[in-house]
């Protein structure tokens, strides 16, 4: 087994990149007689075949509902509760305080109409530029139902950064949260969460952390943080489209949640409405597995996942220096964001001078190279470049992405330079 890195747990190995794509029946994929390279992981990565058997067995074996006396049932309840363990093992809670979710979009609303329950007119929350907009309009909406003022933190043109000087002013008494993402989905730009969560406590205020982008690339440490909720989505890191909000288990207890009178008003239960996708559930617990999996080593889950971690972050670090070099290089490509070397995920976004991002992204796919173009729902950064009516493109590393694959992008943007 080829290794990526030399993890720090002795005996220990980290399977390399040719034996994890392995694992993906979607990487043999052609298209116009080319292999297709998968850069959309940003907007979702491609799922390891485990992960689907998992879903499978469970819908075809132990399909049923919960809380009854009949094994399908109550196999069930076990498989649910060994999902919130194996997302707690990667997210670093504990499994009473995971909740599942359609998605972070409509978890991040149900929880703003929790916390906005205890708000009054005046009340202030903090919101950045750098945010996807589930992270800002969901909090925005508070405004109109509950008179909540918000305050938006200025994002950096020149490298994409939070403004912390601006954060640390717009944080006065009287802020109850603030809402921050821990990577951008569209600059891979990673924040500084556990100092500026840090700032908001002084302040009085709750902390909200988007992990989606990070989550993607980093496995998020939320005790570590000390932040109060942390949300993000399976379907980002090798699982199902499913989403995942962990929150403090004395404020889930405490969170006047929208449910229904006969529902639970235990945590983690009490943010769950309705019946879940439980084949949902039990798939993001095989993803979490199968990058813990990745780690030859007889070692607790989450020590695993800290090993595997670590190693892609590492070789991530390396695909992103490279393309970033050779787009840098090409005439016409303009590249935003922190270089390399910076506090980022492996996801680049570029344009191309003369050329709308899309039709950039279409000339890629015919040459089999899937790449990702708009503003990804981070609108606002979009705007703040300068780019709110063509976006980017973005191009992401994941676990299964080759150095062959990163060569081809560049070739592909320089043909068409």
């Amino acid at each position: 087994m080829s290794s990526l890195a030399s993890p720090s747990a002795a005996g220990s190995s980290v399977a390399g990149v040719e034996e994890i794509r392995g694992h993906f029946p979607a990487l043999s994929r052609r298209h116009n007689g080319f292999p297709v390279a998968y850069f959309d992981g940003p907007g979702g990565t491609q799922v390891p075949r485990q992960v689907a058997e998992a879903m499978t067995d469970y819908l075809l074996n132990h399909n049923a509902n919960t809380n009854w006396a009949f094994p399908t049932s109550e196999e069930t309840d076990h498989a649910l509760l060994e999902a919130r363990r194996a997302l707690a093992d990667w997210i670093g809670g504990s499994p009473e305080e995971i909740v599942f979710g359609a998605n972070m979009t409509t978890l991040t609303f149900h929880l703003g109409r929790a916390l906005g329950r205890e708000w009054r007119e005046g009340d202030v929350v903090v919101v950045t530029e750098l945010d996807h907009h589930a992270n800002s309009d969901t909090w925005r909406a508070l405004a109109k139902e509950r008179g909540v003022e918000i305050r938006t933190v200025r994002m950096r043109r020149e490298d994409g950064r939070l403004d912390e000087e601006d954060l640390a002013g717009k944080l006065t008494p009287g802020v109850r949260l603030l809402a921050l993402g821990a990577a951008s989905n569209a600059l891979g730009t990673i924040n500084d969460v556990p100092r500026l969560t840090r700032l908001a406590h002084a302040a009085g205020a709750l902390v909200f952390v988007d992990g989606v982008h990070y989550a993607s690339h980093h496995m998020p440490d939320v005790r570590a943080w000390d932040c109060d909720f942390f949300a993000c989505s399976a379907y980002k890191f090798y699982g199902p489209h499913v989403g995942v909000l962990w929150g403090r288990r004395e404020l889930l207890e405490r969170l006047d949640s929208p449910r229904l009178a006969p529902a639970s008003a235990q945590a983690p239960d009490r943010l769950e409405t309705g019946t879940l996708s439980h084949e949902g559930m039990v798939g993001a617990a095989a993803a979490v597995d199968f990058l813990a999996s990745l780690v030859s080593a007889r070692l607790p889950r989450r020590e695993r996942l800290r090993l595997v971690s670590q190693s892609l972050e590492e070789r991530g670090a390396r695909l992103l220096g490279r393309l970033w070099q050779g787009l840098e290089a090409i005439p016409g490509v303009e590249l935003y964001g922190v270089p390399p070397g910076g506090e980022r995920t492996p996801t680049v976004a570029f344009t191309l001078r003369g050329i709308d991002s899309g039709d950039v992204a279409r000339s890629l796919a015919g040459r089999g190279v899937f790449v990702s173009h708009g503003d990804f729902y981070a609108a606002t950064v979009a705007r703040v470049l300068g780019h709110e009516r063509d976006g980017f493109v973005r191009a992401g590393c994941a676990a299964y992405t080759t150095s062959e694959e990163i060569e081809r992008l560049i070739d592909g943007v320089r043909r068409l330079a």
